[in-house]
């Protein structure tokens, strides 16, 4: 009965404050989207890249998204004629360091922890996106048709029916440029010359918009954070100190790089691991191993290999692959010897 009760404490705990930090980052954002258009955040970074990789690495802090929705966007920016520094600093950036992941690393961890954190990332990201212009691989990025553009565009029509009548309002939608037109017929007496047809254009304001990104991106976000509030908080009730000491404790060099590697595979879920890592750090593992699995496991794993192989050609793959490692193994050592 003890070890329930830590454990729902635990959950309690970390799942709490969880949920009111990936709230009010959620409706920042939703605001920060709507005020600041991606469309135009691309076309600066097309037309200023003398500052792209920097450009494309505070662009990636804007975008609290998996690579699933990170990718198409990095298309966008290749068809765009974007360089390939601007799209890798970008591809780096946004699963690492945007304000979904430094908001939960800082309520887990704390502030001098997130401030290196931050540092880290965002450097590897710039100036990983800066080294490789400077190389032969610089124009290791697909554009044009190369690239399958998925552009769905949403049209719809009201044809109005004259074989079938009814005494219910018939409601139909259309789309017209940004404006959705709710056409309405009004018919009492079946078919006839005095059926009456009100138009009303409803757009929605930036507010509204803003508060329905917010709500779509903490409903996708916060199912994680629960199971891996729920996953540690039953790790740190069950899970053996001893166990985690022996197998990921210590301060070897060989723990740290390890970790880093086998984060690939493991496709890391950030709202998860965070959680459950502050629990294995109590249990005795290292802070840079830790900082290593979070950090290869996010930027690299291999369902965002396979999807940003849509957009980099294989060298430039190998280059993304190879910056979030050095950047884990990096990562790993300063937290481990330095903090």
């Amino acid at each position: 009965m003890d070890k329930l009760t830590i454990a729902l404490n635990e959950f309690l705990h970390v799942g709490g404050a969880l949920v009111i930090v990936i709230a009010v980052v959620s409706i920042l954002t939703g605001f920060m989207r709507e005020y600041i258009p991606q469309d135009k955040l691309q076309n600066k970074l097309a037309r200023h890249e003398k500052w792209g990789p920097l450009l494309g690495g505070l662009f990636g802090m804007l975008t609290p998204f998996c690579s699933a929705s990170v990718v198409p966007v990095s298309m966008g920016m290749a068809t765009m004629g974007v360089s390939l520094g601007t799209v890798l600093s970008f591809l780096i950036s946004a699963p690492l360091c945007n304000f979904i992941v430094l908001a939960m690393v800082y309520a887990m961890f704390g502030f001098k922890v997130t401030a290196i954190y931050l540092a880290l990332t965002f450097l590897a990201a710039v100036f990983g996106g800066w080294v490789i212009t400077k190389t032969p691989w610089r124009n290791e990025i697909k554009r044009g048709d190369e690239i399958e553009k998925n552009r769905v565009k949403s049209s719809c029509s009201a044809e109005p029916s004259s074989s079938v009548c009814s005494a219910t309002p018939a409601v139909s939608t259309c789309c017209a440029g940004q404006e959705q037109i709710q056409i309405s017929a009004d018919v009492s007496n079946g078919c006839d010359s005095t059926a009456t047809l009100t138009v009303t254009d409803v757009v929605p304001s930036k507010t509204q918009n803003a508060l329905r990104f917010a709500l779509v991106l903490f409903n996708k976000i916060i199912p994680y954070v629960l199971l891996g509030a729920l996953i540690s908080g039953l790790s740190a009730a069950y899970l053996p100190a001893e166990m985690v000491e022996r197998y990921v404790g210590g301060d070897s060099m060989l723990s740290i790089v390890i970790a880093a590697v086998i984060g690939v595979p493991l496709y890391l879920r950030i709202e998860m691991a965070i959680p459950l890592l502050k629990v294995l750090i109590v249990k005795g593992m290292g802070l840079g191993p830790a900082m290593a699995l979070i950090i290869g496991g996010t930027g690299a794993s291999l369902p965002e290999i396979a999807l940003v192989s849509s957009v980099l050609k294989p060298k430039a793959v190998v280059a993304f692959v190879a910056i979030v490692l050095i950047t884990a193994i990096i990562g790993g050592v300063l937290f481990q010897y330095v903090i």
